[in-house]
């Protein structure tokens, strides 16, 4: 299984950039993606999930309105479209994919891919 994040960059405040997490060795549409950021000296948090039936669930108040997350499980991958961008956004976005069968749990991540958002 693997999940590769990219579209991450340098981006100036207001800016927008889309990321895309595309997965491979792992039937795409059966998973639960959610979008993780770790800000430096800080934990990992979630900020956006997307379920398999295509339920959204944000986490964080302060990217709602301005994050948005969509599937596309014909091509297998997860995108976050990030806009009105501030320097707090400044991170590290991770993917990850979850599956939760019977009594086993699936989880699978990314290795992330660097935002940051600077004048």
């Amino acid at each position: 299984v693997q999940l590769a994040e990219s579209g991450g960059g340098l981006a100036q405040p207001g800016g927008s950039l889309r990321l895309s997490c595309a997965a491979s060795g792992l039937t795409f549409s059966r998973y639960d993606m959610t979008w993780y950021r770790q800000a430096p000296g800080k934990e990992r948090e979630p900020v956006v999930r997307i379920s398999s039936s295509g339920g959204v669930t944000n986490f964080i108040d302060s990217v709602k309105g301005r994050f948005i997350i969509s599937r596309d499980n014909a091509k297998n991958t997860v995108y976050l479209q990030m806009n009105s961008l501030n320097s707090e956004d400044t991170a590290v976005y991770f993917c990850k994919a979850r599956l939760s069968s019977g009594f086993r749990e699936y989880v699978f991540w990314g290795q992330g891919t660097q935002v940051t958002v600077s004048s």
